[in-house]
């Protein structure tokens, strides 16, 4: 009785160390996917347009926007964001040990940084997201970065990146926010001349 109890718990062990590594393997190969499925689109240009109601983003919704996936390495993408003549906005999704980083790397007109700039956060330990959807909460380096700032209202926000074959989408949530940008993967246009500082 005591060697089959003992052999029980040595198989829900084993069990049990398998399924934590299969959900890490998981996790691992789905953002892979991902980060390969943006960096397939590396070199390319996509128009824009502001989906979301929120009267803050009036005059952005007003102007051209556009990304273009621009520096591809194996671990690290950076997507400038145009709003019109403004290319002051630059992504930075990086693969981490674990998971991805998004970033927001915001320059002056003489390409040196902003005072609020690198902000963003990882995807959670022990969420998966998906191929084609995955988030991330504000860190503590970008909360005291707001607060540094005034920004007191951005200390609870969440990024989420979305991507299908026909769309990729930048979404900005909090409450009492939500921003959210969908682009035209279908319709690659010419692409846009350096951001600030790169």
């Amino acid at each position: 009785m005591k060697l089959n109890m003992s052999l029980n718990k040595t198989i829900w062990t084993s069990v049990g160390a398998l399924a934590l590594m299969s959900s890490s393997v998981t996790a691992q190969t789905v953002q892979d996917d991902f980060f390969a499925d943006l960096a397939s689109h590396c070199g390319k240009a996509f128009v824009g347009k502001v989906v979301s109601n929120d009267s803050a983003d009036k005059a952005m919704s007003e102007q051209r926007l556009v990304m273009h996936v621009r520096e591809c390495s194996d671990t690290e993408l950076k997507v400038p964001f145009h709003v019109g003549d403004d290319s002051s906005r630059t992504w930075v999704i990086t693969k981490t040990a674990g998971g991805l980083r998004l970033k927001h790397d915001h320059r002056h007109k003489d390409g040196s940084p902003d005072a609020v700039t690198f902000y963003g956060g990882d995807t959670p330990a022990g969420f998966l997201g998906s191929a084609i959807a995955q988030s991330f909460p504000v860190d503590a380096e970008s909360i005291e970065n707001f607060m540094a700032n005034g920004l007191d209202k951005s200390v609870t926000n969440v990024w989420h990146l979305y991507l299908s074959p026909e769309v990729f989408t930048y979404r900005l949530s909090r409450e009492d926010r939500e921003f959210r940008v969908d682009f035209d993967l279908s319709n690659p246009v010419e692409v846009p001349a350096a951001p600030r500082g790169h």
